[in-house]
């Protein structure tokens, strides 16, 4: 019989590796290029061929320095370089230059929400070092491998087992997304594998007042938000019915394992045991010297620090009203949150900008495939358009059609809606005349909005489309619905 009283916690701590946005490799004069033909980016250093000196790549290290002030780190005085000694095809020296007990940055954390409510996980430590390169499977019976990738910067960001949930990974994975984007120190396209996930998972299970650990999985090389949210909660769920098929499924039992992730089955699969530090034969790098950082160096860094996602999206809510779901996706994309602030700074009311940035101007971005920014719509005329809403002189529906043609012509939206006949009709007459008309037209609907209690609010609302579209969208909807409502009281009078 199974235990009423168990009960089950998911203890997941995060490796991301981030690709660092430099123009050359970690350690040598090599372009990066991921577009580039296979082997093609490559040089005796990269490659590892004997007698080549590798040579830090200042810009890569100075980004990773800009990472860790902002993820709340201490930053090393002096860090060193390591040799992580394993074979792989793809990594053509046999060893990985890496940093090992002395990371560039450690002890901090990221502050961040999930569905409302703040989180904070502690970051173990952030330390840079080079990928790899690239198995390639696509001729069938045989690896091809690609080194152009090989040597390019790369920052592991590792997380202390803080995370509970798999929402809370997501989470916590969008928000670093957003951090090193706002940094501008990597693009962080996880299509093209500049930000990689590994989610170590295990549970604690409490049964009969003790408590048991399963040993930990680490899921390796997840390229998605969705892969994580979906790979923690398949493996905590794989692993709690291990336990219970055998209570001596624990650590010390059963050994640590790597696994990967199938998508398209859904499930984790065993790949290899998973490795211990000792297992890499960790020792100095001989080539390459120590750095070290003076304190006015690091205070430089961090006062050039920009206003992070976490400090955006509470000004948002707090200077400009706005709803807290509009501001989280406005400040998604830094540039996208810097023209919203510009539309303010025009003029342009905040709350009414907020939801036309939400529900015009995202929306024609995303239908062309581009960030807001790219839709040619300065600031000025956003605001304008922002503007003429709030005044009543176009309502929402005609302020989309405008922002529309505003992308295609760089004109004055006032003058557009003239032009185009979108002007808000404020005429009281001539909105009495079109309820009218679309109370004649619909009988159906006023009688269930008259006696129908289950049909009277979707009826009203019927009611408002029809008149919309016999005024050609230049009705006062707010007009329209004081107008509905008197009209459906005269009648409930009359009968």
């Amino acid at each position: 019989m199974p235990d009423k009283n168990l009960t089950t916690r998911t203890i997941v701590g995060l490796e991301i590796h981030v690709q660092l946005r430099t123009r050359t490799k970690m350690f040598c004069g090599c372009a990066v290029e991921p577009d580039a033909p296979p082997n093609t980016c490559v040089c005796p250093v990269c490659l590892g061929h004997p007698g080549s000196l590798p040579v830090i790549n200042r810009r890569a290290f100075e980004y990773a320095l800009l990472t860790g002030l902002a993820l709340n780190c201490e930053i090393a005085r002096r860090t060193k370089w390591d040799r992580k000694s394993y074979y792989y095809p793809d990594l053509p020296k046999n060893y990985q230059i890496s940093q090992y007990d002395l990371p560039i940055a450690q002890n901090g954390y990221v502050e961040f929400e999930v569905s409302g409510v703040p989180r904070k996980i502690r970051i173990k430590r952030a330390h840079l070092e080079e990928d790899a390169g690239k198995n390639v499977h696509d001729v069938p019976g045989c690896t091809l491998v690609d080194l152009n990738r090989a040597g390019t910067p790369l920052l592991e960001i590792v997380t202390e087992p803080d995370i509970e949930t798999a929402d809370e990974a997501h989470a916590f994975c969008t928000e670093l997304q957003r951090i090193v984007r706002y940094l501008g120190v990597s693009e962080a396209n996880m299509q093209k594998g500049q930000m990689r996930f590994e989610p170590n998972v295990n549970l604690s299970i409490n049964s009969d007042g003790k408590e048991f650990r399963t040993p930990l999985s680490e899921i390796k090389n997840l390229n998605s938000f969705r892969a994580v949210r979906n790979a923690i909660e398949y493996e905590s769920q794989r692993q709690e019915a291990a336990w219970l098929a055998d209570p001596a499924y624990v650590q010390g039992n059963v050994p640590n394992e790597n696994r990967g992730w199938d998508d398209e089955k859904g499930v984790t699969e065993f790949q290899r045991l998973k490795e211990a530090a000792h297992d890499y034969r960790y020792f100095p790098d001989p080539d390459l010297v120590p750095v070290e950082l003076a304190d006015a160096v690091i205070a430089e860094r961090r006062d050039s620090l920009p206003e992070l996602p976490a400090s955006c999206r509470r000004r948002f809510v707090s200077d400009y009203g706005l709803d807290a779901k509009d501001a989280e996706i406005i400040i998604n994309h830094r540039e996208t949150a810097m023209l919203f602030e510009a539309v303010v700074n025009c003029g342009g009311p905040p709350e009414i900008a907020g939801k036309q940035f939400i529900n015009v101007w995202l929306m024609l971005a995303n239908d062309r495939n581009v960030e807001v920014t790219e839709l040619g719509v300065e600031a000025d005329r956003m605001a304008r358009l922002a503007k003429i809403t709030a005044a009543g002189t176009v309502n929402k529906t005609a302020a989309k059609s405008l922002a529309e043609v505003m992308v295609e012509r760089q004109e004055d939206p006032s003058v557009l809606a003239e032009e185009l006949g979108l002007v808000q009709v404020q005429d009281r007459g001539a909105t009495e005349a079109w309820v009218s008309q679309a109370i004649s037209e619909n009988e159906q609907a006023v009688r269930d909005a008259l006696g129908n209690p289950k049909k009277a609010k979707a009826a009203a609302g019927f009611l408002r489309g029809q008149i919309m579209k016999i005024s050609g969208g230049k009705a006062d909807p707010k007009l329209v619905g004081q107008l509905i409502e008197q009209k459906l009281e005269q009648l409930r009078s009359d009968t």
